[in-house]
């Protein structure tokens, strides 16, 4: 089984890279299963339904999420839909647990994905439950059901957060896929139990730009004390970054790709 993450999709530039490279992407690596984080799909906070229905077509399965995730209505509205399959980290306050755990079926069988938030976020105003112990509950509750791979996103700021969750769920899942940085890092690996990690797999959007937002607003406000907000930049190059897993009948991982274009024009 070939499954195939992408990094957070920022506003309509990460909206429209998706569009124009996913399909080929689908072709190219024969891919059973796209995954996409969803935070910043829309205008970089949350995602609308008529966003997700617009990636459902160009060929995106899944939405993992983040911290932005619940501040959209719409958004609960397709976390409590178990036929909507958008996820909301099952850790994050004032999210219900069952919102972050959603069974997809493929031509290969049942694929369980798991949204997870890390520790570190200070703009949610009551504490964040710990990742550990709610994937293991998760794990165990669902410990007789068959699934062809369990894919674990870990939404987070701690790289060492990141590699923890790695190792503890190694040979437990398919893969953990960290991101939020928006930034992809160059450790994509099979762990020894076979479990396929990343620290952060990256972000799909905008090139020359802070994690999608022009820098000239990030300086203003750094240097000057500007009280400007983030706009997400509009115009090129274009990058697009994934990783692509490779699941062995086992439900572990064979290996593990990364996935990183740029376009200079979509």
């Amino acid at each position: 089984m070939n499954i195939l993450y992408l990094g957070d999709i920022m506003g309509r530039p990460g909206r429209d890279v998706v569009k124009k490279l996913l399909p080929g992407l689908r072709r190219k690596f024969n891919v059973d299963l796209v995954i996409a984080q969803a935070e910043n799909v829309s205008h970089g906070k949350g995602m609308t339904f008529g966003h997700m229905l617009e990636l459902k077509e160009q060929g995106v399965d899944v939405f993992t999420g983040g911290n932005h995730s619940p501040e959209r209505p719409a958004s609960i509205t397709m976390f409590e839909d178990p036929n909507q399959p958008v996820l909301a980290p099952i850790n994050q306050p004032g999210v219900k647990p069952e919102w972050g755990v959603k069974n997809v079926q493929t031509k290969l069988g049942a694929v369980q994905v798991i949204s997870l938030l890390g520790t570190t976020f200070p703009n949610l105003k009551e504490p964040i439950g710990n990742p550990l112990k709610a994937i293991d509950e998760v794990l165990q509750n669902t410990k007789d059901q068959k699934f062809a791979a369990r894919i674990v996103n870990f939404h987070g700021d701690f790289s060492s957060e990141k590699k923890v969750v790695g190792y503890y769920l190694d040979g437990r899942v398919s893969a953990v896929i960290g991101d939020h940085w928006h930034i992809p890092t160059a450790d994509a690996m099979v762990l020894p139990k076979g479990t396929a990690h990343i620290t952060d797999v990256g972000m799909c959007g905008t090139l020359l730009t802070s994690l999608g937002v022009s820098t000239e607003i990030i300086v203003k406000r750094w240097r000057d004390g500007a009280k400007n907000k983030n706009d997400i930049a509009e115009h090129g190059p274009f990058q697009l970054n994934a990783v692509l897993v490779e699941v062995g009948k086992s439900g572990l991982a064979k290996r593990i790709e990364q996935v990183n274009l740029v376009k200079k024009e979509l």
